[in-house]
């Protein structure tokens, strides 16, 4: 269990450097690739490290994202 959450660490602290690049994004687009990344890790945590719980964690995670931080109409 150790190892889970060292791998974990470095995958969110990777994620979040790798974001930092991406200044000219808009908050929308930098809350969906998060949420994409953070649902990844925890697809993959919660599944064992199942191929498919990562895709799916990274699908929800960058559906709700992009839902939290959408512009009111």
């Amino acid at each position: 269990m150790h190892i889970k959450k060292i791998v974990t660490g470095g995958v969110l602290l990777s994620a979040l450097l790798g974001l930092s690049a991406c200044s000219n994004m808009s908050r929308q687009d930098r809350n969906t690739a998060v949420g994409a990344g953070v649902g990844a890790v925890a697809g993959s945590v919660l599944s064992g490290g199942s191929a498919i719980g990562t895709v799916g964690g990274a699908a929800v995670g960058g559906v709700i994202g992009n839902q939290v931080s959408k512009p009111p109409r």
